[in-house]
């Protein structure tokens, strides 16, 4: 029997088996679709990860929040206060800062204008927004520090807002309503995407921060601020002498926790490495257990199919089969589980990648590597599992297998 037919054959006893070859396949297609969607995913997120900070961070920037650690997680703490002077004195005292924007936020606004109505995430900041934050116009105007100062009613709207309410017709000059109060369109966004946090930073607007303190939440604090340092190579000492600065304007004593965060680019490094450690290490070590389980699960269900074909093994042993055809067909026959195994398994896990990138607004990744490596490992395992069922059978002597 040629090669081209032994394999021809082992394919066709999937089907003579479906029982079988089922409980086979599955171990090795769970594990080999489970990695195409560990590192698809997590090739979608890194890229979203890195696009984040990217976009947050350059090597002289310093990030100071209320409370908690934005990018991780972190809780803000309720009693945790930061104001514009605290931010002021910080700049003030430290002659290496350049420039410097606070910011304040609130989720699910409702916004309306007309007929159409939204809802948005408003995001108060200074005129120096569009040059601490990178983030311009596209068509209007950004507002100046008279806007500011005055408290001003302007607003710069964001793509998909813009989209969702005014469907294609002009923003520029006309009114919306942000929680109810009035404000007049100055300029359109330019787009950024969604965020690390799944936050579409389209579906935004941007006031002026007095107006978002006074008009819209009648409050005094601020959620955080973004600063530029002059010199790159002062950012970790900067960060120390904003730390000591701001614990003095909290009356903080010595051994109390800080009630704010200041995050650095260094640490920022430290957070994608540490993410990107467990996206492509622990994770695919859990895909990889799927598929050495499938391995044993395989092996054991081929010693079983020893056994029932002990009949089937003495005949074609009379007929002139060798020792190593034998063998060879039980080889093959679990080899060729495990790929059909791994060629759906890497299908559906390319499927289910970017249908949940899709659904959490991540870039689109095609993990070829884990597909390639998928299919390798789908392959060394069959063989791998059909090695002690290939060697039972072929130690069968015809005599006792036809008994």
């Amino acid at each position: 029997m040629n090669f081209t037919r032994r394999i021809t054959e082992s394919f066709w006893n999937l089907t003579r088996y479906p029982m079988r070859s089922s409980f086979m396949m599955l171990g090795c297609l769970v594990g080999v679709a489970a990695l195409n969607l560990v590192v698809g995913v997590g090739s979608a997120v890194e890229r979203r990860l890195v696009n984040t900070v990217q976009m947050y961070f350059s090597a002289s920037s310093i990030l100071v929040t209320s409370g908690g650690n934005p990018f991780a997680g972190g809780p803000r703490g309720d009693g945790a206060r930061l104001t514009l002077d605290d931010i002021e004195a910080v700049a003030f005292a430290l002659p290496s800062i350049e420039a410097w924007d606070p910011m304040q936020v609130l989720d699910a606004v409702p916004l309306k204008t007309g007929n159409a109505s939204a809802t948005g995430r408003v995001v108060g900041s200074s005129d120096r927004a569009e040059r601490v934050w990178q983030r311009g116009v596209t068509r209007g105007e950004y507002f100046d520090a008279t806007a500011v100062n005055r408290a001003s009613r302007v607003a710069l709207l964001g793509a998909t807002l813009s989209r969702t309410l005014f469907k294609g017709d002009d923003p520029l000059g006309a009114e919306i309503l942000i929680a109810g109060a009035p404000f007049r369109v100055i300029g359109l966004l330019e787009p950024v995407g969604t965020d690390i946090h799944g936050i579409d930073r389209d579906n935004e607007v941007i006031v002026p921060i007095s107006t978002m303190l006074r008009r819209v939440m009648n409050v005094d604090s601020i959620r955080g601020a973004k600063l530029l340092v002059r010199d790159p190579a002062q950012v970790t000492q900067v960060a120390r002498d904003i730390k000591s600065i701001l614990r003095e304007h909290h009356g903080l004593a010595s051994g109390q926790t800080d009630d704010f965060t200041v995050v650095t680019p260094v640490e920022v490094l430290k957070l994608v490495a540490n993410t990107k450690r467990i996206l492509f290490i622990f994770l695919p070590l859990v895909a990889a257990v799927a598929l050495l389980v499938g391995g044993i699960v395989s092996a054991s269900l081929m010693l079983s199919s020893v056994s029932q074909r002990t009949s089937e093994i003495g005949l074609r042993r009379a007929l002139g089969a060798r020792t190593r055809d034998i063998a060879l067909q039980f080889l093959l026959e679990t080899s060729a589980t495990t790929v059909v195994a791994g060629v759906l398994g890497t299908g559906l896990g390319i499927v289910a990648a970017r249908l949940i990138a899709e659904r959490l607004s991540l870039p689109p990744s095609l993990p070829w590597g884990a597909a390639m490596l998928g299919l390798l490992l789908a392959v060394m395992i069959g063989l791998a599992a059909g090695v002690v069922p290939a060697r039972r059978a072929a130690r069968l002597q015809p005599v006792d297998a036809l008994r």
